[in-house]
């Protein structure tokens, strides 16, 4: 579902005479349907920046990045666009919305996008906010007004609302408590058990242990 081969990449800090700082060189892994593998590795490996490159976000110097038959190195914006509207979720550590747009929406829009009716989409939506235990005084109201903890719930609840078949993790669990540490740990493996392909940063060790089946350190392509 998810195919890295021989990417490489570096940046160039045009602010000091072009000076180019390489980040990775012939990177390649693979995650197939029911797989979460965990990329591990010390601060500045560059995990982040392959999540990036396989959200698209990043271009790729040499090599190739695949999402099911999508060749992210060479498909248009709009495929892009598509791709992620359809398949490849991703959950970072910030969340990103609208200001002003009630949280429930922000929730229930990957669903809407994809055409699903609103009911069903905001029931679905407030399932989620349930679960990860959101109060419902709070879901009229934009998440930019949340708790770190708050907003990163929310942003978990709008990555799972919809059965992507490859989903990207950036350091799920962070800053949760226990208890939505949990949640999230049984949201991870249920998409895992209808099949999902799971590339994830983990880097609390226990819930790496928990639900992935496989790492890779990243240090290695340096």
């Amino acid at each position: 579902m998810l195919k890295i081969s021989g990417v490489s990449k570096s940046f160039t800090l045009h602010n000091q005479a072009g000076v180019k700082i390489p980040v990775m060189s012939e990177a390649h892994l693979s995650v197939s349907a029911g797989e979460c593998i965990a990329l591990v590795g010390p601060s500045g490996a560059g995990k982040s920046t392959l999540m990036r490159m396989a959200y698209g976000n990043y271009l790729v110097d040499a090599g190739e990045i695949w999402v099911g038959d999508v060749c992210l190195s060479s498909a248009s914006p709009r495929d892009i666009l598509m791709l992620r509207r359809q398949t490849l979720g991703y959950v970072s550590q910030f969340l990103r919305v609208v200001p002003r747009v009630p949280t429930t929406e922000v929730v229930a829009e990957p669903l809407l996008a994809l055409g699903v009716e609103r009911e069903v989409a905001h029931e679905r939506a407030i399932t989620l906010l349930k679960a990860l235990n959101i109060p419902q005084r709070l879901w009229s109201l934009s998440p930019m007004t949340f708790s770190g903890g708050e907003q990163q719930r929310v942003n978990i609840a709008r990555g799972f609302i919809h059965t992507y078949p490859v989903l990207l993790l950036d350091e799920p669990t962070a800053s949760l408590d226990a208890e939505n540490r949990a949640v999230v740990l049984s949201l991870i493996e249920q998409a895992r058990a209808r099949g999902a392909a799971i590339l994830g940063i983990f880097h609390d060790e226990a819930a790496r242990e928990q639900v992935c089946t496989g790492e890779i350190d990243v240090s290695q392509f340096l």
